[in-house]
């Protein structure tokens, strides 16, 4: 004899089956813990620079300066997210700041003025990249070969061409930029020009097609080529756009110091691939966040500036940077261990 089960009183259905939640909400949930981490580490820093220096840290030109600051490596920084999110790497960044920021300042390119400079810097940071560009996508050179020698190369063409000697900008243009009357309600020029440069770094990561080939290609570079990506096309434009960045951040350079120098952008290879890390941008490709990376950017900015204000050495700054690198790494291993 059949039973027949009446259905509930409330209406529901007990004995339907279960959905579980989609993938990409994990993905969201575990991308927002670490947004959180960040926000939290970085409001730590904050609180710690209150306490220890309460009225040169807090002081409101103290801060304009410190978002100043983050603003060139942060535009450096946009460009690396995308390289390393391909599973590429781009050690030349630094020499390529330095030699576009030399070129924009000799004497022959200032009498063009402002849009001399601008276009100078620019392009050299775009004709830098392309080289890298052809050569690790059709040179087939190793990515960290391949930057490695422009590092060298463009050092030296910098060195060359500054003879060792500052070069000073004359142009009023430029120099107006760094000055407070420029600010515009209490924000420096060169915060506004790194937002912008974020907001469309994120937009291109996030909401189109070029972003989604980068991760496509940072994952599984054979199966994104079977997925009809050209691959070899894609990393040429990505080291296009990391040279782009550099280039507009030895235009924020020259604004901020007033003047080239062959040794602008030291280190800033490091510091842009160590806040793309922290940030949770995967230095074997395949994932990348321009949140993180700008986060990353602002706590190493913010370590450097309470480090000076308490006159600790910068071999200590180092130190902690380095053992704040090796804790994001070992974390994102043991996170893709768990996922």
């Amino acid at each position: 004899m059949t039973q027949h089960v009446s259905p509930p009183r409330d209406g529901t259905d007990k004995t339907a089956p279960v959905s579980e939640p989609p993938a990409w909400r994990g993905v969201l949930a575990r991308s927002d813990v670490r947004t959180l981490s960040l926000l939290g580490v970085l409001a730590a820093l904050i609180l710690i620079g209150g306490i220890t220096k309460p009225d040169e840290f807090l002081d409101t030109r103290n801060l304009q300066l410190v978002l100043t600051q983050a603003s060139v490596i942060g535009v450096v920084t946009v460009g690396m997210t995308f390289v390393i999110t391909s599973g590429g790497i781009d050690l030349s960044v630094g020499a390529i700041v330095a030699l576009a920021s030399v070129w924009a300042t000799t004497v022959a390119t200032q009498e063009y003025g402002f849009a001399g400079i601008l276009f100078t810097a620019v392009i050299v940071g775009v004709g830098c990249g392309l080289v890298n560009g052809l050569l690790i996508a059709y040179g087939g050179m190793v990515p960290f070969i391949a930057t490695l020698a422009m590092l060298a190369s463009a050092r030296g063409l910098a060195l060359q061409i500054t003879d060792g000697n500052t070069q000073i900008v004359t142009v009023e243009g430029i120099l107006d930029l760094g000055e407070r009357d420029s600010y515009v309600l209490g924000v420096p020029p060169l915060v506004m020009v790194f937002a912008v440069v974020t907001i469309i770094g994120w937009l291109i990561l996030n909401r189109t097609t070029f972003g989604r080939r980068t991760v496509a290609v940072g994952g599984n570079a054979e199966a994104a080529r079977l997925a009809g990506i050209d691959v070899r096309r894609q990393r040429l434009y990505l080291y296009l756009l990391s040279g782009l960045c550099c280039g507009i951040a030895a235009f924020l350079l020259i604004i901020l110091s007033g003047s080239g120098q062959n040794t602008n952008g030291n280190l800033y290879e490091l510091d842009a691939i160590a806040a793309a890390i922290i940030g949770g941008t995967l230095l074997s490709g395949g994932r990348g966040t321009i949140t993180g990376s700008v986060l990353g950017v602002l706590i190493f900015t913010t370590i450097t500036n309470i480090f000076a204000l308490n006159n600790l050495q910068s071999d200590v700054q180092q130190i902690a940077k380095g053992a704040i690198i090796v804790a994001a790494v070992l974390v994102q291993r043991r996170t893709a261990s768990t996922t």
